[in-house]
């Protein structure tokens, strides 16, 4: 068994594919509209399937906004220097809606420097500093 994909629905396509591909360097693999069905499919990541695990962004048409139960934590992206990553993206994220929701810092308890962004729809994503070497 493998991971595939992540399902995150959205309330703008568009606005969701800019900001996953702009701010977080993820590439826009694929793309599938069914206006039969009323809904819209995006799939971005930093690679496809079978190596890499994406994410599915689903718009349901009429719907722009969704509410965002306590279950679902967030999608975390291993990064080479989480301070940087920050700094880079942080002026970026706001023009499309997102936001650094927590500043650089060593995670609760531990050493490992992490952060969060969240995106348009308000999903977090955590930075995980994943150093090479």
């Amino acid at each position: 068994m493998r991971m595939l994909h992540t399902m995150l629905r959205v309330g703008n396509l568009q606005r969701s594919i800019d900001f996953y591909t702009q701010v977080l360097g993820m590439d826009l693999l694929r793309t599938t509209l069914r206006p039969e069905q009323q809904y819209d499919l995006a799939f971005v990541g930093y690679g496809g399937n079978p190596g890499q695990a994406e994410i599915e962004l689903t718009y349901n048409y009429g719907v722009e906004r969704y509410d965002q139960g306590t279950a679902f934590g967030h999608i975390a992206i291993g990064v080479p220097d989480v301070v940087g990553t920050c700094t880079a993206l942080r002026d970026k994220a706001a023009a499309l809606g997102g936001a650094v929701t927590r500043e650089p810092g060593p995670v609760k308890g531990g050493t490992t420097m992490i952060a969060f962004v969240s995106d348009p729809d308000g999903y977090k994503i955590e930075l995980i500093e994943r150093r090479a070497g």
